[in-house]
C-alpha cells in the first residue's frame, strides 16, 4: 500500500492525496495519513524540482570526483564522509566499491569553483589519500529524466 503511493510520489511529488486515491483505490484520509507518516519517520526525505539551469542561461560545473581514504579505526569510512558530505558543493557521496572509496558528485558555479572545493577543503581532510576530479561535459539524462531531445527511439529507415 505505502509503496504504491511512494513511487507515484517518486515519479511526481505534486500529485495531490486525491489523485493517488484514485490510482490506488485507498481513501483520500489514509493517503494522507500514510504520507504525514512516511514523513515523519524520514522515509521520505525531500520533495524535490528538478531544474535544466542551462534553460534559464544558468550554468552549474558538475564534477564526479573520486577519493581514496583510510578508514578509521572503529568509525571505517563513516566520519570522513560525513565531513565531506556537510560541504554545501557536495551534492552526493556515495561509498564505492574499485580503486577508490567515495564517489562524490559535486557542483559550483565555475570550474575554478569546483578545482578551489578539492583543494583547499576536500583534499586537506585527514584519511583523504587521493582525489580524481572528473567534470562533466555535458549531461544528458539526470535522475530519470532527459535533459534535452525528445524521449523515444530514433530509428533509422528501413530501405527494401
Amino acid at each position: 500500500m505505502i509503496k504504491d503511493i511512494l513511487k507515484i510520489l517518486e515519479t511526481d511529488a505534486r500529485t495531490t492525496t486525491k489523485q493517488i486515491a484514485t490510482m490506488t483505490n485507498i481513501p483520500t484520509a489514509e493517503v494522507a495519513r500514510l504520507i504525514k507518516q512516511a514523513e515523519k519517520d524520514h522515509t521520505i526525505l525531500k520533495y524535490k524540482t528538478m531544474i535544466n539551469w542551462d534553460k534559464v542561461g544558468e550554468e552549474q560545473v558538475w564534477a564526479l570526483i573520486e577519493v581514496k581514504i583510510a578508514p578509521q579505526r572503529e568509525l571505517g569510512f563513516d566520519s570522513i564522509a560525513e565531513r565531506i558530505y556537510r560541504f554545501a558543493q557536495a551534492r552526493t557521496v556515495y561509498l564505492v566499491s574499485g580503486t577508490y572509496d567515495l564517489l562524490v558528485l559535486a557542483v559550483g558555479k565555475t570550474m575554478h569553483e569546483v578545482a578551489d572545493f578539492v583543494s583547499q577543503k576536500l583534499a586537506p581532510i585527514e584519511g583523504v589519500q587521493g582525489t580524481i576530479t572528473h567534470f562533466a561535459l555535458k549531461r544528458y539524462k539526470e535522475d530519470g529524466e532527459i535533459l534535452e531531445g525528445e524521449e523515444g527511439v530514433k530509428r533509422q529507415p528501413v530501405i527494401l
